[in-house]
């Protein structure tokens, strides 16, 4: 008996090593992950002449950044990539991060691949609502639109009215907006729940009641370096 019991508390105790070992390796990937997506921001912003002009800047509302976005195609079109999302809280300061996903696909007679980094940028308390929900479709429950490039950038007013969001790509180099419509932005709760080791709801993240973890810091301050300091200016 003595030793059946024994046997067994050895497997609960690998059970709980393997799941606290796998956790650590999940948190491993969105740490990462975070340092790509302030990588991004700070290679975008290192030239101002292409970068997000600063009128986006200051009125941003919340930003996404999806590093190494993959999208591949053999008849039928498919994309996937994984990132994270930081909003302005009502004290003007960026909040802790929330993981997210974004996914789609199209189709049509087209053959090739590749990998790019994506930004969306909320440019309105619509759009932070949208960010809030568990997943919702660009361009048909959320506006969107291609957002212009470069220091003196003189954007139509479509966007100005009616988008909730501007969206970016950078592929080998170049930096310019990008029409995302049909792709489904949602929610990543594992990876929240991996980074934060616990399940806590989005709108309390986002909303800035939440402690940054160390792991996402270096992110956030990222983001304020450029987006607050544009409001600011």
């Amino acid at each position: 008996m003595l030793k059946k019991i024994s046997v067994a508390l050895c497997g609960l105790a690998m059970i709980a090593g393997s799941l606290s070992a796998q956790a650590e390796g999940d948190k491993s990937k969105v740490a990462e992950r975070l340092t790509a997506a302030g990588q991004v921001i700070s290679e975008i912003m290192a030239t101002p002449d292409k970068a997000i002009p600063g009128g986006i800047l200051a009125g941003a509302s919340c930003v996404v950044v999806i590093p190494s976005y993959k999208k591949g195609a053999f008849v039928v079109g498919a994309q996937y990539g994984q990132g994270v999302a930081t909003c302005r809280t009502p004290s003007g300061k960026w909040s802790a991060p929330v993981c997210v996903q974004l996914a789609g696909g199209s189709f049509g007679f087209q053959i090739g691949g590749q990998a790019t980094d994506l930004v969306l940028v909320a440019m309105n308390q619509q759009g932070l609502q949208d960010m809030l929900k568990n997943k919702f479709k660009l361009g048909a429950d959320a506006a969107a639109a291609a957002g212009p490039v470069g220091r003196n950038a003189q954007a139509g007013t479509d966007w100005k009215l009616n988008a909730e969001f501007l969206s970016y790509s950078r592929s080998k180099g170049l930096f310019a907006g990008i029409n995302l419509d049909g792709t489904v932005l949602s929610q990543n709760q594992d990876d929240t729940r991996a980074l934060y080791g616990t399940d806590i709801g989005f709108d309390q993240i986002l909303g800035g009641k939440q402690v940054t973890p160390v792991e996402a810091r270096p992110f956030v301050r990222t983001v304020a370096k450029y987006f607050v300091a544009a409001r600011n200016k």
